[in-house]
């Protein structure tokens, strides 16, 4: 269940945290500076990639925010086009990094410019070398090999509740989605795992990220929310492949565990375990 780009000898993969969106961003806020902790505190370098963001202050916000907690550099890219995806110094930037945000916005701004580029490949590369990358709302949607594209919010999951495109393909054991409890959107995550149930659903609420291990065998909930976890290794039925766009939709013997702060999930046995 390890991500496809491969880690050489002698080397750790950095951590992957994608984080619900709306996180705390002051020198008290837990995800930010728990990832910056694993940077390397004040010796960290931090590159922002603010794509997702139409915002053209975001970047520059998130300087400040990382420079506040006390790293020793933060950078951003701007790439607002896939030309920009390529520039050498933009490259060189990140080989300099201990630690990669992607901001929130649009997953399919970010996927459509940044997708196949030489930006995306050098953070696949760069992860499985060591360095850690974070992403939250549509930063984190986009880890995973399969995005959440979109869909619809509720309840209840339909056929067209959700729509996915590819995504970084930073783990491809976990399906992500964002913003969760606080947008209602337990239906269009039990929609997309529905469409292939080797993945694991995992729902991160604001203020919330999950710390998925070098090796890719666990996670860890770090946040003010709650962590939805719907596991379909048991699923004995889904009425998918018949359904209708509109038709409610049959998934028969899920599992689903709510986790928070401190609270593990072993993404191999696929078990839950409380705080230590």
């Amino acid at each position: 269940m390890c991500p496809p780009s491969p880690v050489k000898d002698g080397q750790e993969r950095g951590y992957v945290i994608p984080i619900g969106g709306a996180e705390e961003r002051t020198d008290s806020g837990p995800v930010l500076n728990r990832f910056v902790d694993l940077c390397g505190g004040d010796e960290a370098r931090i590159v922002i990639i603010p794509t997702a963001s139409q915002l053209p202050d975001t970047g520059d916000k998130y300087v400040e925010i990382f420079t506040a907690i006390g790293v020793k550099q933060a950078v951003s890219l701007t790439i607002n086009e896939r030309s920009e995806a390529g520039r050498e110094d933009y490259l060189e930037q990140l080989d300099q990094a201990d630690g990669i945000f992607i901001t929130g916005g649009s997953q399919l701004r970010l996927s459509t410019i940044l997708g196949g580029t030489k930006v995306s490949q050098k953070i696949r590369r760069l992860n499985a070398e060591g360095v850690h990358v974070a992403g939250t709302s549509a930063g984190a949607a986009i880890m995973p090999e399969h995005m959440i594209a979109g869909g619809s919010p509720g309840f209840l999951p339909t056929a067209d509740s959700v729509s996915l495109a590819p995504g970084l393909g930073l783990t491809n054991a976990l399906l992500i989605d964002q913003h969760f409890g606080q947008r209602n959107r337990l239906g269009r995550l039990l929609a997309a795992i529905s469409y292939n149930p080797f993945m694991i659903g995992v729902g991160l609420d604001e203020d919330t990220a999950i710390f998925i291990s070098p090796d890719h065998q666990s996670f860890e909930v770090v946040g003010s929310g709650a962590v939805t976890v719907v596991d379909p290794i048991d699923l004995s039925y889904s009425s998918m492949s018949q359904a209708t766009k509109d038709d409610a939709l049959s998934l028969l013997d899920l599992k689903m565990h709510i986790l928070s702060q401190g609270c593990r999930f072993d993404i191999v046995e696929r078990k839950p375990y409380p705080p230590k």
